[in-house]
């Protein structure tokens, strides 16, 4: 089994999954943020299927983007667990998540970034980013995306519907991922592809207003 956690918007998610299966995904709405309701959602999910941490394979949480707030609580509480438990961790992008829903060879992901972008990435069936991830205005975005053979992927896909080609197919994932997160753990962790709690990491793709807005004291 696994446990993957979901907290990088105001809407997150957690899910216990065994292998391919999602036993319970749970959908979570705290606009102040996770981190004073997330152990006590992870115990009781536990507590409803007789399970507990020890008895998992290992740990999965969305790494972003999203809230630099949100990724770093749901990453810093799957790294504990793991370290806790002696497991391992996957780290597993939102954009991929997205694109776990889709149908198409390719996949084109979209979440909405604020401040007038979005954070986009293209991916294939076997959910292999085929179009890397990154962070800018919807238009610029639309001019890195393939010329035919694919879908658009999004939780909330009406900002954008007036500027896309019609005959383009739109798939509206749920807003819970932590589901679709756990299976595609499962399949790094089958794969070896699981790391220890100290090598994970988050992938904000755009930095935070701290580093946006600092300034060097030194330079006038």
């Amino acid at each position: 089994m696994i446990l993957s956690i979901d907290t990088t918007s105001e809407f997150g998610s957690i899910a216990l999954t065994e292998r391919d299966r999602v036993v319970e995904e749970v959908l979570l709405h705290s606009p102040d943020g996770f981190g004073h309701i997330l152990f006590h959602h992870l115990e009781q999910l536990l507590v409803r299927h007789g399970a507990n941490v020890n008895e998992m394979e290992c740990y999965a949480a969305a790494s972003g983007p999203g809230s630099f707030t949100g990724v770093r609580v749901g990453l810093a509480a799957a790294k504990g667990l793991a370290e806790a438990t002696g497991r391992k961790v996957v780290a597993v992008s939102n954009l991929q998540a997205l694109a776990y829903f889709g149908s198409a060879p390719l996949r084109a992901v979209v979440l909405d970034a604020r401040r007038g972008e979005v954070y986009g990435a293209v991916y294939n069936d076997r959910l292999e980013a085929v179009v890397p991830k990154a962070v800018l205005k919807f238009s610029d975005w639309l001019k890195t995306l393939p010329a035919v053979g694919f879908e658009f992927i999004s939780i909330d896909f009406s900002p954008f519907q007036g500027h896309v080609d019609p005959a383009i197919p739109i798939v509206t994932a749920p807003r819970a991922l932590a589901g679709a997160i756990g299976r595609i753990a499962w399949k790094e962790f089958e794969a070896g592809r699981a790391s220890d709690p100290e090598k994970i990491d988050a992938n904000y793709v755009r930095r935070s207003d701290a580093e946006l807005f600092w300034q060097d004291p030194r330079v006038k």
